[in-house]
């Protein structure tokens, strides 16, 4: 388990203009996710299309669309090698899952949980071999 942060999330009300927002202030760049078209994959900096970022000390992210659960708030997510044992532990310290470990496509397993203190933590998990 790394327990790294490897990933972020910033939800939108509105999609057009919060890219237009991050492009101008921070010069971000975006692309439409495959798996869900309403969400946003974010690019900070030099990325390959189907890797990781290319220079150390930055992430990527995601815009994803405003909703009561996961997407309230901005998320960081945060890499583990077993969201189960780790929802678990979660509960275990008094937190709660959010919503389940779930593919993303062939790249690995997405979750969300709420902590002690009420901030929503995404989990990602790489697949075998990834």
């Amino acid at each position: 388990m790394t327990g790294r942060v490897v990933h972020f999330e910033l939800p939108f009300d509105e999609s057009q203009r919060a890219r237009a927002f991050y492009t101008q202030v921070f010069g971000w760049d975006f692309a439409p996710w495959e798996g869900d078209p309403g969400y946003l994959m974010v690019s900070t900096g030099p990325t390959p299309q189907d890797g990781p970022p290319t220079e150390a000390g930055f992430i990527n992210g995601g815009l994803v669309e405003r909703e009561e659960s996961v997407g309230r708030v901005p998320v960081v997510v945060i890499d583990v090698e077993d969201i189960d044992a780790t929802l678990a532990r979660v509960e275990a310290q008094g937190g709660r899952p959010l919503r389940e470990k779930l593919p993303v496509g062939e790249m690995g397993y997405s979750a969300y949980f709420e902590d002690s203190e009420g901030n929503v933590v995404g989990l990602w998990e790489t697949a075998s071999g990834g």
